[in-house]
């Protein structure tokens, strides 16, 4: 039974604006992914959330109040880096840490993120069940991609149809 939907930061929940750099939370601009908010609505009523990134230049409490800057930290239990794990994706003991803490099994956890080998293949080498984002509709076979979707408006769906699976 799926308990726990672990999402990617950039390109996954918030648009990664090439033209800013340094830590996310004090760039002019921020922004959601387009339809990720209807999505948290519906889907943190009924699942555990959480956010698991690499955060480039950005700490755990950075993160956080990137978040706190968009009204966003009421969709997540709680926030997770790799400086904090100690690993990076695609580093199957990123994902393995983040289980530990939640006290999870692979089977209870869905990732759900952009980049294939980061997000996809690590989360898959851990156990866990994966939503592959492709915002590039791409027709490359994403074959370790349990689903892949290329809106946000099916992600809904999307884990309603692995959590049956």
């Amino acid at each position: 039974m799926i308990k726990h939907l672990i999402f990617d930061w950039g390109y996954t929940l918030m648009k990664d604006f090439s033209e800013y750099s340094g830590p996310m939370v004090y760039w002019e601009k921020i922004e959601w992914v387009d339809e990720v908010v209807p999505s948290l609505d519906v889907l943190s009523k009924h699942y555990k959330c959480y956010v698991a990134s690499n955060a480039g230049d950005s700490t755990t409490e950075l993160m956080i109040k990137a978040f706190e800057r968009m009204n966003g930290t009421k969709y997540f239990e709680n926030f997770f880096t790799s400086k904090d794990l100690g690993y990076e994706k695609p580093d199957k003991r990123f994902f393995e840490e983040i289980m530990l803490k939640l006290d999870a099994i692979p089977e209870e956890c869905i990732m759900i993120g952009n980049d294939y080998n980061k997000d996809i293949v690590g989360a898959k080498n851990a156990g866990m069940k994966t939503i592959f984002f492709n915002e590039s509709d791409s027709s490359y076979s994403f074959d370790k991609a349990d689903k892949t979707i290329f809106s946000m408006q099916r992600l809904i769906s999307t884990v309603e149809s692995l959590t049956f699976y």
